[in-house]
């Protein structure tokens, strides 16, 4: 029998099966990581980012499929982890969008559903990268609507979206080398096929067991995943700066006189997008925020007044800024040292509003007690195997009375939940894209309490590059990545995330890594001790060291982190 309508209990249905063929999979999604290292897994993320969206709609009583999608998003952009769980949260955000107002589904309004997620995904990555998660909704989307042009049946479409999707992921590794180099398709979009196939399942009246097998572990020994490279947009020199004002505005939609034309997100969006860079653009009914670094800020007021009136406006010179924090550098350089600068240790939280409070992730007291004495204002327990959820993130500044914040994510797979912050808290929020303990560290060395916002996010980002971070930990499985082969219980040696050292002694490693990372032009050496090292091995690699490079200056850390025995930094 045809199913030419979708129903709210029929959608229920298909999020649960969804959400149940993801989590039987999530073992084997894990398993397609590049990198052996025991660390947060894309699967794991995939899951509890999925997972939070389905518990918000079986809380939500309604049989209207729109607000049940909108609870679905609300649900996964609250529980996002990682940048897949980010990713994934945007895609069923778009499928929200696109059919919000409707209580049934046709057939093709269930289509524009996929194609509406697709959109908002592609959006929300500032470059995406082909052969991801991205590429596999995509064509999956292209395949349902070419059935959905012949059939109105939508177990047929979905049937077409699971056969793209399925395409496209064995597809992934000829469009992601580091995918083919080590004979995997791309986790991501292994954990979206795995949803789709529950969807599926569910509109058949069938269980996950009769459209998927799941396996536990891949083909291969081999494994991969794909990697986001996010380029930085804050200015960190003149020479940097091609859009030299920071502008952001403020529209109440319709209100005043001014108003001209209809509001539509997208016209707006891709026009703003041709009068400069690092564009933010966030609405809803009724209001318009904009972010943009432009030449001409009065004609983004002006294209700002076509839908409403402008109820908040701000200008920044950046060159500006730049200027003034070239001038400051040899003050900020004077609060560097944290074991010589009262004025940034021991910050207490008054009742008196903070200009920018600065919110870390970290694990291990060590660490903890570090930031703290730093300047850092809430430490979220997190790193490796631990991503936090954009909720813990809006939780965590919920008790601060502060007029902006700063956040150090210190790895790379927990920004993107970072950056979701931004549009639920009512303050400006900046995530300095830190990807490790020693960049946030470094970025903690040039923040000013008594600085603007814009002058703490340019001198922090600037900071946090200027150091080399390394980690030392172990192999959770054989694996052969850029010619070094790695034997599981190996410990390996990692620089800016980049496996380049492999032993069996773990001295060895640390110290192979250390001089990898230590040229001419290093000055500080520092080994933070996680819980699995040890004083004396950390000792005796920088002993070795030092016999090499006479000029440097050591320094020794009790971090206890967990994962890495021990993490490094070279200034």
């Amino acid at each position: 029998m045809k199913h030419t309508e979708l129903t709210a209990s029929d959608f229920k249905a298909m999020v649960i099966a969804g959400a149940e063929n993801l989590a039987e999979n999530v073992e084997l999604v894990n398993a397609l990581n590049v990198f052996p290292v025991p660390d947060g897994d894309t699967g794991t993320n995939m899951n509890m980012t999925f997972q939070s969206g389905k518990e918000r709609l079986l809380q939500t009583q309604t049989d209207h499929v729109g607000e049940l999608t909108t609870a679905l998003a609300k649900g996964l952009l609250m529980g996002a982890r990682g940048n897949s769980g980010v990713i994934l949260s945007q895609i069923f955000r778009g499928f929200s969008k696109a059919v919000e107002t409707y209580e049934t589904l046709t057939s093709e309004q269930f289509m524009l559903a996929f194609i509406g997620g697709v959109d908002a995904a592609y959006k929300a990555v500032m470059k995406p990268v082909e052969g991801t998660i991205l590429t596999v909704a995509r064509e999956a989307g292209i395949q349902g609507e070419i059935k959905a042009k012949e059939s109105d049946d939508i177990v047929e479409i979905m049937e077409a979206i699971v056969q793209g999707a399925q395409t496209s992921l064995d597809d992934t590794p000829n469009l992601l080398p580091v995918l083919k180099q080590v004979g995997v398709v791309d986790s991501g979009g292994k954990g979206l096929l795995c949803i789709y196939e529950g969807f599926l399942a569910s509109l058949k009246g069938e269980t996950v067991a009769d459209v998927t097998q799941v396996q536990k572990t891949p083909d291969t020994a081999k494994h991969s995943h794909a990697v986001f490279n996010e380029a930085n947009e804050h200015p960190l020199s003149m020479d940097e700066i091609t859009y030299g004002y920071c502008t952001e505005i403020m529209v109440s939609i319709g209100l005043g006189e001014g108003q001209l034309k209809e509001f539509d997100y997208d016209d707006f969006r891709n026009l703003l997008d041709t009068k400069g860079d690092s564009l933010l653009v966030v609405a809803d009914d009724e209001i318009i925020k904009v972010h943009i670094h432009t030449e001409n800020p009065g004609e983004i007021m002006q294209l700002g007044q076509q839908y409403g009136e402008l109820v908040k406006i701000k200008v920044d010179n950046m060159r500006e800024q730049v200027r003034a924090l070239e001038q400051e550098e040899a003050t900020l350089q004077q609060q560097a040292d944290p074991l010589m600068t009262e004025e940034l240790c021991g910050i207490k939280l008054t009742n008196e509003p903070l200009k920018t409070a600065i919110v870390a992730v970290a694990a291990g007291d060590g660490i903890r007690d570090l930031f703290e004495s730093i300047g850092v204002h809430v430490i979220l327990e997190g790193g490796q195997t631990m991503n936090p959820a954009t909720e813990d993130f809006v939780k965590a500044v919920e008790g601060i009375n502060a007029e902006s914040l700063i956040i150090l994510p210190n790895n790379k797979n927990i920004q993107m939940a970072a950056e979701q912050v931004a549009s639920i808290v009512d303050i400006p929020v900046e995530v300095i894209a830190t990807r490790s303990i020693p960049e946030g560290v470094s970025a903690m060395l040039a923040f000013n309490e008594t600085a603007s916002f814009e002058e703490n996010v340019a001198g922090m980002t600037d900071m946090s590059k200027e150091v080399t971070s390394g980690q030392v930990t172990y192999a959770i499985r054989d694996t052969e990545i850029n010619d070094l082969v790695i034997k599981k219980d190996d410990f390996m040696g990692l620089i800016d995330g980049d496996i380049v050292v492999a032993t069996n002694i773990l001295e060895e490693t640390l110290y192979q890594t250390l001089d990898a990372m230590v040229d001419e032009w290093s000055e500080i050496v520092t080994v933070y001790i996680g819980e699995d090292g040890s004083q004396e091995t950390a000792e005796a690699a920088l002993s070795r060291l030092s016999e090499k490079y006479d000029a440097i200056d050591t320094e020794i850390v009790e971090g206890n982190q967990p994962v890495y025995h021990y993490m490094m930094s070279v200034e």
